[in-house]
């Protein structure tokens, strides 16, 4: 197969996968590096670019890397997850091939084999518009990508040990930034630095395990212009809630007295507040950050109500363009009559004793052939079935759990309303790989048809991850108008890799080549398809 758009711009990057020595949290302990960097280097790139990526695995354990955010316009053959591939066996390597279609905005690649994602090998993903594409805002004087999230002192195959034995990894030791951790008032060098007078752009994104945060600047506000490919219209905050999976970017004008500030950033919603800052420094300065801090936001039932108003503040702007010229609200989703609603509701269980996790009372599993592969060879029948759970959760999801691959059959071209219930007193996000969607509307209690009135189906933003509140429920609506196998998972990674997962399975009744693309020559085989002879390619 050919990259899609080929006379396209190529952009070609070699990813050797290593375990290095860092402290994020001050500890040394064994990480994930990927040209010998954590965070990885940034995949810099502009809308309908084709991505190459050699990613060479010289760990010691199976590798896999995803793509999140990145639709994979017909290609579910690289989206990097389990269900849709094979992983890259140590000290081989293979070439990912795919084009950041119709795209903006930030993203981010991470590792979805094993717990690897508790050890880094991720990196930024930057996709800008097309030159002759205007932006609603002006070019920054420059652009910082910055991760954070919760870490663990604990090693990935530690872990990896304890969710085998059917035991939670409890909580994090600290949060980082890109890597790092400082205390207020310890010496540190500065992370960023300003010109006064000029407006930076921060890409921040939380590849966290299993807590959101909240970061704010010292003494600046934010301007919020993008949330994972939407351009909004522009407020301006203080502090803001940032879930696991999420990306946005907010822009910072350096309008203060000179001298150095903290960008600080702190858990939520956990019983013990963890914090940690980075140094901004003006250009000159060798004044020492203040060390009054800006205050977080509420915690408990009124840290949730301000985290749903915030996300209820977040509204699409309809007049900037996209990716493509047309305006973002050219789509007039709220006209669209639903074909399908699907509620899902998580749960955790204890199965023979051991810690899983649930979706409508399957605890997904990955079968020893890749889901997408068994299906696309013809001997789906014998790797899992489509289906085991309904379009409601069962009365009673705590109990009777079953452990299986959880594939839905979807019609392509349908459009769907997804509701995700959570009964559970914790924090979740779901993420849908090749799609973007439309996050309508979040409250309190339980779903019901009359909640329908309370939609956005004016101005929502088209996004690829959700956060659901504790007790709350969460609904999206979105055209599957991508072929494929798509993960549509839990970001918590306990969560995901104790079965809170599925996967979407859209497929052409025409088998044509318009709407999907064949297997890809280079494609890796393993389990049962591994000797099969190759079907014939769409056409």
């Amino acid at each position: 197969m050919t990259i899609p758009g080929s006379t396209r711009k190529k952009q070609i990057f070699f990813f050797p996968v290593t375990y290095g020595t860092m402290s994020p949290l001050g500890v040394p302990q064994q990480v994930i590096l990927i040209n010998d960097k954590f965070p990885g280097p940034a995949i810099n790139c502009t809308s309908n670019n084709n991505i190459v990526v050699n990613v060479f695995n010289n760990l010691d354990e199976p590798f896999l890397l995803t793509w999140n955010g990145v639709q994979h316009r017909k290609n579910s053959w690289v989206d990097g997850t389990p269900g849709t591939m094979c992983p890259i066996q140590p000290g081989t390597n293979f070439t990912y091939k795919f084009q950041v279609k119709d795209q903006i905005g930030s993203y981010y690649y991470f590792p979805t084999t094993a717990m690897h994602k508790a050890a880094g090998g991720m990196g930024i993903i930057q996709v800008h518009s097309r030159p002759l594409i205007p932006v609603p805002f002006d070019n920054p004087a420059d652009e910082f990508a910055v991760f954070v999230g919760d870490w663990f002192n604990k090693g990935h195959k530690a872990l990896k040990t304890l969710l085998d034995g059917g035991k939670s990894i409890g909580h994090p030791d600290g949060i980082h930034i890109n890597g790092k951790s400082a205390q207020v008032g310890a010496s540190a060098e500065p992370s960023w630095t300003f010109e006064a007078g000029k407006t930076y752009r921060f890409r921040v994104c939380n590849v966290g395990m299993r807590t959101s945060v909240n970061f704010r600047f010292q003494n600046h506000d934010m301007r919020l212009v993008e949330v994972e490919g939407s351009h909004l219209m522009q407020n301006d905050y203080m502090a803001m809630d940032l879930h696991v999976g999420q990306c946005m970017s907010v822009l910072v004008t350096a309008d203060q007295p000179p001298k150095d500030y903290y960008l600080v950033v702190s858990s939520r919603f956990t019983k013990q507040v963890q914090t940690t800052v980075a140094t901004i420094r003006y250009a000159g300065s060798n004044t020492p950050p203040s060390q009054e801090l800006p205050p977080p936001p509420p915690e408990k039932t009124a840290g949730v109500a301000w985290s749903m108003n915030q996300f209820r503040s977040f509204r699409w702007n309809l007049t900037a363009s996209a990716a493509r010229p047309n305006p973002q609200g050219s789509y007039h989703y709220g006209q669209i009559n639903i074909t399908r609603t699907i509620k899902l509701a998580n749960s955790r269980n204890y199965i023979d004793g051991k810690l899983r996790f649930a979706i409508n009372g399957v605890s997904h599993v990955d079968p020893k052939t890749p889901l997408k592969l068994s299906e696309y060879f013809g001997v789906a029948d014998k790797e899992f079935k489509y289906d085991i759970i309904g379009d409601e959760p069962p009365p009673d999801i705590e109990k009777n759990v079953k452990i299986a691959p959880n594939v839905l059959n979807a019609t392509y071209r349908n459009f769907v309303e997804i509701i995700f219930e959570n009964h559970e007193n914790t924090m979740q996000t779901y993420h849908f790989d090749g799609y973007s969607f439309f996050a309508v509307a979040t409250e309190a209690g339980k779903w019901s048809p009359e909640k329908r009135k309370n939609y956005n189906l004016e101005d929502a933003i088209s996004r690829h991850n959700v956060a659901v509140f504790p007790g709350c429920w969460a609904a999206i609506m979105l055209t599957l108008d991508n072929c494929g196998m798509w993960s549509l998972r839990s970001e918590m990674w306990e969560r995901f890799y104790l079965g809170q997962q599925m996967y979407v399975s859209v497929l052409s009744p025409e088998r044509s080549n318009r709407d999907e693309y064949s297997l890809q020559n280079t494609t890796q085989l393993c389990g049962i398809v591994t000797n099969l002879p190759k079907p014939p390619d769409y056409v």
